[in-house]
């Protein structure tokens, strides 16, 4: 707060709110937010969710149903001085409009050094990354050997099927499955459709989920039988820039670096326009957090970051493919958390 000139800080559900207080919150319509000043904490909190607050020793702003939240909160701010206010991400816009509203002496800006806190992990937290990791990987695994066959089954079907495997090895919440066959491959966020898999259709799966609280993410690339002699020269290209980007992941670099490495060489052998998004994201509490390795980015790595390393290849009207790894930043350089093989899963 010093640092970025705040008086006070106001934290909805999210990552940042789970990371203070060790709960995640329930992200509702229902206003619910820490506030933090110099010299006091409270938590706003609508009745009904009261109890589940009850051991925090801190101040407890309860409000009822007919009652206006973000009014109770700004009188809490203007009892304590308060003129300027740093807030968290995910604070609703619509909260934050009505702050606004009804007081216009005091600023609000981002909170940024909520995003930064989390960036740097302790050695127990990339344990428990890791564990969710192995674990994800063992659902990738558990998943081609209930599948052995994927030709004629539907997009929605092997998503279902990746769901289940999530729920019964404990990822709650489950982030996302994107499943993405033949053309629909080339399109990063293809959720799932009841296209059905024809021989030698790849099929690009990208799954997250939070284990005890902290995320795993992986993407791998299966295929209903041999795809085309192209994809398969394609994938070489792909695992050479992913195995480029892993190997940029070293203190003290810019954030930049992986992807500019990545990108160098899908360039060199023509799909330089086929990559469409950054390389990788931080993960912990949050399934995307800092640091972002992004062009541009002059953040520094540092040890005890935890980041994706994930290119892509996508041709429209063709078919797309990513591989991703979770990858934790040690002195020693790089570690890969994802252990599930990254060569295509000929399944037939």
């Amino acid at each position: 707060m010093r640092e970025e000139c705040l008086d006070a800080v106001v934290v909805g559900p999210g990552a940042g709110f789970h990371h203070l207080l060790g709960l995640r919150g329930n992200l509702t319509e229902r206003l619910l937010c820490l506030v933090v000043t110099d010299d006091s904490e409270a938590i706003v909190v609508p009745r009904l969710q009261a109890p589940l607050y009850r051991h925090l020793r801190t101040e407890t702003i309860v409000w009822d149903e007919h009652e206006e939240p973000t009014g109770l909160l700004c009188s809490f701010l203007r009892k304590h001085d308060v003129r300027s206010v740093g807030v968290n991400r995910e604070f609703w816009a619509g909260f934050l409009i009505k702050m606004q509203e009804q007081a216009p002496k005091i600023s609000f800006k981002a909170a940024l050094s909520l995003e930064l806190a989390r960036m740097i992990k302790s050695p127990q937290e990339i344990e428990a990354l890791t564990r969710a990791s192995h674990r994800i990987d063992a659902v990738w695994s558990q998943f081609l050997k209930d599948n052995p066959v994927l030709t004629g089954k539907t997009e929605l079907e092997l998503r279902g099927a990746i769901g289940n495997l999530m729920q019964n090895a404990g990822f709650s919440p489950i982030a996302w499955i994107d499943i993405g066959a033949g053309e629909n491959g080339a399109s990063s966020l293809h959720h799932g459709s009841e296209y059905r898999l024809r021989p030698g259709d790849p099929v690009v799966c990208d799954f997250a989920g939070a284990l005890d609280g902290w995320y795993a993410d992986i993407c791998r690339v299966a295929s209903a039988g041999i795809p085309e002699q192209g994809y398969l020269d394609a994938y070489s290209v792909l695992l050479e820039a992913q195995e480029a980007a892993f190997q940029s992941i070293q203190p003290g670099v810019v954030a930049s670096a992986p992807d500019e490495a990545a990108r160098a060489i899908l360039a060199n052998a023509g799909f330089g326009d086929a990559f469409t998004h950054r390389v990788g994201h931080g993960i912990g509490l949050d399934a995307h957090e800092e640091p972002y390795l992004v062009k541009g980015s002059n953040l520094r790595l540092a040890v005890g970051m935890v980041m994706s390393a994930e290119p892509g290849i996508y041709l429209p009207g063709r078919w797309g493919m990513r591989v991703e790894d979770i990858v934790a930043q040690t002195t020693e350089g790089p570690l890969r958390l994802n252990r599930a093989p990254r060569a295509i899963a000929i399944q037939g």
